[in-house]
């Protein structure tokens, strides 16, 4: 059952797990699933080992399950305008100087932290929207 009550706790481990899911996915570090993954497929020999595959299994049981939450609670339009809110504000950081262009890697840390945040927003957008609006969102109803 979920918790009755939505903090910035409860959203920082939303996005913690988001962050674990994403960066453990892909990163540019060469330590990331997609590096372990090509290197099983695609290196001297095919070699697709059970802890290749369980790991890939569970980390599509985490795309799955946020990637559904984020589309259910914000739309195909919420989620178009994340989108547009994180491209604005990377566009202003590197206007300014803030976050280069010239480094791919950290460019594609920035991206990845966005992806995560967009990711935990979405499992959390109806605790938030419930918080400002006083509407529940509900989908489900036991009874």
């Amino acid at each position: 059952m979920a918790e009755k009550h939505f903090n910035w706790n409860s959203f920082f481990i939303r996005l913690g797990f988001a962050l674990i899911l994403v960066y453990a996915t892909y990163n540019p570090s060469g330590y990331s699933f997609f590096h372990w993954a090509k290197e099983a497929l695609f290196g001297d020999a095919v070699e697709i080992t059970p802890p290749l595959a369980l790991t890939g299994v569970v980390l599509l049981i985490g795309w799955a399950i946020y990637i559904r939450a984020t589309l259910r609670s914000l739309g195909v339009i919420g989620l178009a305008l994340a989108l547009a809110f994180f491209g604005t504000l990377i566009w202003w950081m590197v206007s300014i100087g803030l976050l280069g262009i010239d480094s791919v890697s950290i460019f594609a840390y920035v991206i990845l932290f966005i992806l995560a945040a967009i990711l935990a927003t979405g499992m959390s957008w109806s605790h938030i929207r419930r918080r400002m609006s006083g509407q529940a969102d509900v989908d489900e109803v036991d009874e």
